[in-house]
């Protein structure tokens, strides 16, 4: 007679007639360990998390716009006051900050009581102070503005200059990108229901 390949798990006795009654218990799975595949989509999916945090902070920190409670002004420039320097259709990134000095450049809100007032200009600051107003100046121009901007004025100072912006937002609203955008979702589900198990 051949004997089960089965562990022996324990002994007992019997509770009436004596004699003993042999468990035999089949081995324990032992878990498989994990394939590269496995530890790359893992390792995959905490890349993303982290960096999509990352992006969150950066954008709250340096990015989120005035409107929203952050510090962050964006300006299209037009015209030619700032030349060489600024361009039209460059995008301009300003930052409010708690006080302004002589050689920043600015961005800059026309004061109330103009017929110009709302209007946002950009422009160098060459002079005055924070309680009588800044002196500011294209720097492709021979005279100051005739306004003079207070802290409040002030949507806040350069920190990053992006050239031809302008050409990027209207490629960024074109049909063919959208319409690129929306074929690509649709191949992208679509790819996503073939890889699911039946």
């Amino acid at each position: 007679m051949r004997s089960s390949a089965l562990p022996l798990r324990e002994l007992e006795p019997q509770p009436a007639g004596g004699g003993t009654q042999l468990i035999l218990v089949p081995p324990l799975a032992q878990p498989a360990a994990p394939s590269w595949r496995e530890f790359a989509r893992v390792a995959g999916n905490l890349l993303a998390i982290a960096a999509t945090a990352l992006l969150v902070v950066l954008w709250a920190t340096y990015l989120r716009p005035q409107s929203l409670g952050g510090r962050a002004g964006y300006v299209l420039v037009s015209g030619k006051s700032m030349l060489p320097r600024f361009h039209t259709g460059d995008l301009v990134l300003v930052e409010r900050e708690a006080s302004y000095h002589v050689g920043e450049v600015v961005a800059y809100h026309v004061p109330k009581g103009d017929p110009m007032a709302g209007a946002q200009v950009i422009h160098r600051i060459i002079g005055g102070n924070a309680k009588q107003g800044f002196v500011v100046k294209g720097d492709n121009r021979t005279a100051p503005d005739v306004w003079h901007p207070k802290p409040q004025n002030i949507v806040g100072a350069k920190l990053l200059r992006i050239p031809d912006a302008l050409l990027v937002l209207r490629f960024l609203r074109s049909p063919f990108l959208l319409g690129l955008l929306a074929a690509s979702f649709v191949f992208a589900r679509v790819l996503i229901r073939d890889e699911k198990p039946a």
